[in-house]
């Protein structure tokens, strides 16, 4: 436990200390006066309600809302402007679907995030499982694109695809019915229709998924390591006598590690999953009731193979752009591979058993890294009724990124 709870106080070192990042951008503000600042660029995943900013490099940040600021963009990245608008907040979640077919609008004052910008602009809002597109052609007041799912009865669901309707009746510029008919409620799908709309109008447009950076969303790495293992038996939790400790021993792990890059954030979570083979082997000889008509020698031994299968959740903290140092967190399920614990002549069979894992490291230039690992304790003998057991394991793992 003061091992995880060191890592915990390192975690905790760590964010204090990760890199914070602002990019070059503007914003306009109630007045119409555009200043060029620096803003915190969080890659926000839902659109936000405030932000940071600087006026420079070494000046203060400073916290604005969608109160003051009219527009604000981060140059290459990121633009949004503040409009009031009619929003649908109807869910997509299939056990809070509406029985209704028409939307249920309320108005709202919103940062909206351009995806297209011109003749026709198409803004992108959302938060949580709200996701709605909004246009407006010629600076007219700002729509919402209509989409949503309701229930006809308890098993049947059907959609309003009114967007489909909206986008043939405005967008009348080189768009064939069939692309419209084809088009999700979706980025790439509505992207591609404002782009040629504008294009056809001679207006030309602005990408906005363009100018994101391209990203690795899935990193397939390689993790040899070393683990370090101790177990403790105890038969008879009444009896001292009971009680075994087995020798550290030091082992080889491998694993191969899928992780999956949340595509927010500025690539600061992930999700991995890792299979890992690890063992323990030892044996131990203990003298109880030394001195005594009971003196005996009580030999044990312990043969400990298992696939372990961590799926866990990883945040990056940035120190520059090639060093990042990572903490993580994982639940693993242990599978016991034909292993055995022995007294004697009597012999049990170890099941594996289920943990959790907590780990820091640090990683070069997106291909090489270290991490230092904790395991909370096993109990591998707990489908005994007398045995208890305590497993304790850590690791040293060192990884290579192979894409």
């Amino acid at each position: 436990m003061k091992k995880i709870g060191l890592l915990i106080g390192l975690f905790t070192l760590s964010m204090n200390y990760a890199q914070i990042k602002f990019e070059k951008g503007y914003i306009i503000n109630n007045s119409g006066e555009r200043t060029e600042v620096l803003i915190k660029d969080v890659d926000w995943k839902n659109n936000p309600t405030d932000f940071e900013y600087k006026l420079n490099d070494s000046s203060a940040p400073i916290k604005e809302s969608v109160k003051n600021i009219a527009e604000f963009a981060i140059d290459n990245s990121e633009k949004y402007v503040r409009k009031t608008v009619m929003i649908d907040h109807s869910s997509d979640i299939i056990a809070y679907i509406s029985k209704n077919k028409t939307p249920d609008f309320k108005e709202e004052t919103l940062f909206l995030k351009y995806v297209v910008e011109g003749k026709a602009n198409l803004y992108y809002y959302q938060n949580n499982d709200t996701k709605r597109f909004f246009y407006n052609i010629d600076q007219s007041d700002i729509k919402q694109l209509i989409y949503k799912p309701y229930y006809v009865n308890e098993s049947l669901i059907r959609y309003n695809n009114e967007y489909k309707k909206q986008i043939a009746e405005n967008l009348t510029c080189g768009i064939e019915n069939k692309e419209i008919e084809r088009a999700d409620y979706k980025t790439n799908a509505l992207t591609r229709i404002f782009v040629k709309y504008n294009n056809c109008s001679n207006g030309g447009s602005v990408n906005y998924t363009q100018n994101k950076e391209k990203r690795n969303f899935i990193n397939l790495n390689i993790r040899p390591g070393i683990s370090s293992s101790k177990l403790q038996t105890t038969f008879n939790s009444y009896d001292p006598a009971g009680k075994t400790d087995f020798d550290r021993k030091f082992s080889f792990r491998i694993g191969a590690e899928l992780e999956f890059i949340l595509p927010y954030n500025k690539n600061k979570w992930s999700v991995f999953i890792e299979p890992t083979y690890q063992y323990y082997k030892t044996d131990s000889e203990t003298v109880v009731n030394v001195g005594t008509y009971f003196e005996r020698k009580i030999t044990q031994n312990i043969d400990y193979k298992a696939l372990d299968v961590p799926i866990g959740a990883r945040h990056y903290m940035f120190l520059n752009d090639k060093s990042k140092i990572f903490i993580n967190a994982a639940f693993i399920i242990g599978i016991g591979l034909n292993s055995s614990f022995k007294e004697g002549n009597t012999e049990m069979k170890i099941k594996s058993a289920n943990n959790i894992a907590f780990g820091a490291g640090y990683k070069y230039n997106d291909k090489f890294s270290v991490e230092l690992r904790v395991h909370t304790t096993r109990n591998l003998l707990r489908n005994y009724v007398m045995w208890d057991s305590n497993y304790n394991n850590m690791s040293l793992i060192f990884g290579y990124t192979l894409f």
